[in-house]
């Protein structure tokens, strides 16, 4: 691991102290900010053990997803909600230290190693705590917004720390927040529903050989349970078929739609017989900008 990675450094969980000093002092400034935005509302909460780790599981639409899911966690379970978050966040000024003094947990992209902070999961969920985690590890590419395919982290940190993993359809944000969108809507009167299904118990695996394809196939069922809430919430029935980027020749990860636009451009100038974009092009409030900053 690098250097600048291992100052990303996590505070110590204490075993059955969750609710901690700078967890309730943020969630107290962000509850009427989340209020403002729209209502929570959760059903099968029976599902969810009182006491105890476990990951919570659940599908990702838009950027606003999390701190509903956290509203959720605290204000209803009265628990301490613990997210995996992407690395940027945490070089923020100010917010990078506030998301880790709350027990957030970076995870690092572009090649770089993901041991500490899947240590970091593992002592907090080791520690009784609560993990929040979105399966598809990015916001859904499905044009009509159904949960897409699923990665393997979420059901692989359940196994090998022995906790049960617990799926969860969550449809509201939408209305608020487009998918991919910078722009806030607020609707303090609008309902962000959230429907909780029972607990795959994966304990059985623990400590067991498992093979990429077994993982694939656990994480599938992950994502078949959460779709099924989904459908529930929505009223409306899944296609048959779960999006998969890499088929539709989409990146795995950052905005699809910029990427999108940058493509359309590029296939315009290859027909025009003109060169290609540079590689530092980036797409600003939908126009592309090529700054000489990126240059080499």
């Amino acid at each position: 691991m690098s250097k600048k990675s291992e100052q990303i450094k996590m505070p110590a969980l204490k075993p059955g102290v969750e609710i901690t000093w700078p967890i309730r002092t943020l969630a107290t400034i962000l509850r009427p900010w989340v209020r403002l935005m729209y209502k929570v509302e959760v059903t099968g909460k029976e599902n969810l053990p009182e006491k105890g780790g476990y990951v919570l599981a659940a599908n990702h639409v838009t950027e606003v997803d999390a701190l509903a899911v956290a509203y959720m966690i605290y204000f209803r379970l009265h628990r301490a909600p613990h997210f995996l978050a992407k690395e940027g966040l945490f070089k923020i000024p100010i917010v990078g230290p506030v998301l880790l003094a709350c027990g957030q947990i970076p995870v690092f992209r572009g090649g770089r190693t993901n041991t500490d902070p899947m240590v970091a999961a593992y002592q907090v969920l080791r520690a009784g705590h609560v993990i929040g985690i979105f399966p598809e590890g990015t916001l859904t590419r499905d044009p009509n917004q159904w949960p897409m395919r699923g990665r393997t982290g979420a059901i692989r940190i359940a196994i090998e720390t022995g906790v049960p993993i617990i799926p969860m359809g969550q449809w509201g944000t939408e209305e608020v927040m487009d998918t991919y969108g910078s722009v806030i809507k607020p609707k303090p009167w609008h309902k962000v529903r959230m429907l909780v299904g029972e607990p795959i118990d994966v304990t059985y695996l623990k400590g067991k050989k498992l093979s990429t394809d077994d993982l694939v196939t656990l994480s599938e069922l992950v994502m078949s349970k959460i779709t099924e809430l989904v459908e529930q919430l929505r009223n409306d029935k899944a296609p048959a078929k779960r999006f998969v980027p890499s088929e539709h020749g989409l990146p795995e990860h950052g905005n699809f739609k910029k990427f999108l636009i940058i493509k359309a451009e590029n296939d315009r100038r290859v027909a025009a017989g003109l060169p290609e974009l540079p590689a530092h092009a980036k797409v600003r409030r939908g126009k592309i900008v090529v700054s000489s900053k990126g240059k080499k």
